[in-house]
């Protein structure tokens, strides 16, 4: 316990010290006058906001089918409004399940507290500042193109930056415009920067199930990526990331060949494994199989939980984790989108939103990358016009920048649809509080109940929506804080 707060003690030291020298950079660029040479001013105490003017005639002539970016804008509420309370149910069950069930797992250091890249061990510098780039500027085009879609003017555009980290991106609408637009219209605006990311992160998913179509295995055997402690196969020697070739001098091609071949056998059963290892070396190694009934049942599975799963008392049990074929790597990126799945179309339609939610996980599991090395030097291309055209290399990069759009704009998109001020989703919630007091004020009037003055859905209106933002904000603190209690 020592040793954790130990080490959590010293990352928030380091970052302490980046940001005081930070802010005493700024402010001496604030003094002599760099930032006004730069069009950039200070916000928040150590956020450096630098504009440009450039992009603006683009985003003019992007937008000019006005009534194709109005419609977009409508498609982009209902997809955020529904994704808004999503966000919302998940941030209240966090702090529910943190208060009911606090974890026991060490709490997570300063640097895995900061979605910054290179300092947060699960985003990669290089990777992590091009994907959070291109997403920042994909999301700020989203409300630019929705705000001249509705005949509002923008000022500029920039980046919002500490250090040398993009730390976000802004458009800034005139605000006397933004204020007076009709309350749909304001709502579309908000909506489009996170609703813009999603449908970014759709595209580079089916950009990544392109990408698959052009891999096949090197090797035409399976591999497993873990080894339980005890079981047969840790007795024999094998390892994590082994190449299973044979059981038996029967070939392994396929998950299912490996299925198929031990069904003709039971626990306490030997066999002969060929194994090619991660470095490379082929050995043969002798294994016997132990009683995956008993196995299941020490980790405390039930009889009739092993009966559904079609485990029977004496069927063997070799003791590996995670049987994956060569193309596993990018498959697991594509998901449903890859041509290896299995699958209807309706099936893949399905499958979709919860591939997304793992695809989230995958950084955390293979500690910061996209494809496990191992699993990436098992991949080549086949023999179409693309594979051969690009080869290996240059599809893999172009598979690990799908994946790292894919995953930073959810991440953004997401994060900016928790409803509080100063998100997207703040935002949203206040306009949408205001049109439903402006309904029960309507409602009052028509039935001769009451007659609510306008000022009163205002002040209530940005109440309410104050008071929900601190409750998300106490909520996410408490959340975050309860691992270090």
């Amino acid at each position: 316990m020592v040793g954790t707060w130990g080490s959590v003690q010293a990352d928030w030291t380091l970052v302490f010290v980046l940001l005081i020298g930070w802010y005493v950079l700024i402010k001496t660029w604030e003094r002599n006058g760099t930032l006004d040479r730069w069009n950039a001013t200070r916000a928040l105490g150590i956020v450096l906001m630098v504009r440009t003017q450039r992009g603006q005639r683009l985003l003019d002539r992007i937008a000019k089918p006005r009534k194709f970016w109005r419609a977009y804008g409508e498609v982009s509420l209902w997809v955020c409004s529904i994704s808004m309370l999503m966000v919302a149910l998940v941030v209240l069950l966090a702090f529910v399940s943190s208060l009911l069930s606090p974890p026991t797992a060490p709490p997570p250091s300063a640097s895995e507290m900061l979605a910054v890249p290179g300092i947060n061990p699960v985003i990669p510098l290089g990777w992590g500042i091009i994907a959070f780039v291109v997403s920042l500027v994909i999301h700020e085009f989203g409300h630019g193109l929705l705000a001249r879609g509705h005949g509002m003017r923008i000022r500029s555009f920039g980046l919002l930056q500490l250090g040398p980290l993009p730390l976000g991106a802004f458009a800034e609408p005139q605000s006397d415009e933004l204020m007076r637009a009709p309350r749909r219209e304001r709502l579309r605006m908000f909506a489009a920067g996170p609703a813009t990311n999603l449908f970014a992160a759709f595209i580079m998913f089916l950009l990544l199930g392109g990408i698959a179509t052009q891999f096949v295995g090197q090797e035409d055997y399976i591999h497993v990526q873990g080894i339980v402690v005890d079981a047969g196969a840790d007795e024999a020697g094998m390892q994590p990331w082994d190449t299973l070739v044979s059981i038996d001098g029967v070939p392994v091609h396929t998950t299912d060949d490996f299925r198929t071949i031990l069904t003709g056998y039971g626990s306490n059963d030997t066999v002969d494994l060929v194994v090619i290892h991660e470095n490379g070396s082929r050995v043969t190694l002798t294994a016997t199989f132990g009683d995956k009934y008993l196995y299941y049942s020490d980790l405390g599975w039930s009889a009739d939980n092993l009966e559904s799963a079609g485990v029977q008392p004496g069927d063997p049990f070799l003791g590996v984790e995670g049987l994956s074929e060569g193309t596993a790597g990018i498959d697991r990126l594509a998901g449903p989108l890859s041509p290896r799945w299995e699958g209807t179309l309706a099936q893949r339609g399905l499958s979709l939103p919860f591939h997304v939610i793992g695809i989230l996980l995958v950084p955390f599991e293979l500690n910061g990358v996209a494809i496990h090395p191992f699993e990436e030097s098992l991949l080549t291309t086949n023999d179409g016009a693309i594979g051969s055209l690009l080869g290996t290399e240059v599809l893999l990069l172009l598979a690990h920048l799908f994946f790292w759009l894919a995953w930073v704009n959810i991440l953004l998109g997401f994060t900016n649809l928790i409803p509080m001020v100063p998100f997207d989703g703040g935002h949203m919630l206040r306009d949408m509080l205001h049109g439903f007091l402006s309904g029960v004020k309507r409602l009052g009037r028509k039935l001769k109940l009451w007659d609510l003055h306008p000022m009163w859905v205002d002040h209530l209106s940005s109440r309410a929506s104050s008071y929900s933002s601190l409750a998300l904000l106490m909520m996410l603190l408490v959340t975050l804080v309860v691992p270090y209690l």
